[in-house]
């Protein structure tokens, strides 16, 4: 099992708009995440710097994102993102994934 951290950038102002959609996921694409091998996923957010961090513990995590890109409900629900992150494409292709180099176990 894999843990990994990434990094998405929203539009200062829709930050809020962004946090109020994630209020209620739908239930189909909670389930959808499950069955893509996404477990003990957490996002954060720094208001302020407009930043999305998100942590997932998976078996693979490429695997993981190409799984989810085979679910319906995974392109209705990024067409319903797109307009709160500063890229102009499918929130989940802008994610940056980053190194971690210390872990307290």
């Amino acid at each position: 099992m894999e843990r990994v951290c990434f990094t998405m950038r929203l539009k200062p102002e829709r930050v809020d708009d962004y946090l109020a959609a994630h209020e209620t996921v739908w239930p189909e694409m909670l389930d959808a995440l499950r069955e893509s091998g996404w477990s003990n996923y957490s996002l954060f957010v720094d208001p302020e710097a407009a930043l999305v961090v998100g942590v997932v513990e998976t078996d693979d995590f490429e695997g993981a994102i190409a799984a989810m890109n085979e679910h319906e409900v995974n392109a209705r629900w990024q067409a319903t993102m797109v307009g709160y992150f500063a890229e102009e494409a499918a929130p989940d292709s802008t994610m940056k994934r980053l190194t971690e180099y210390f872990h307290l176990h």
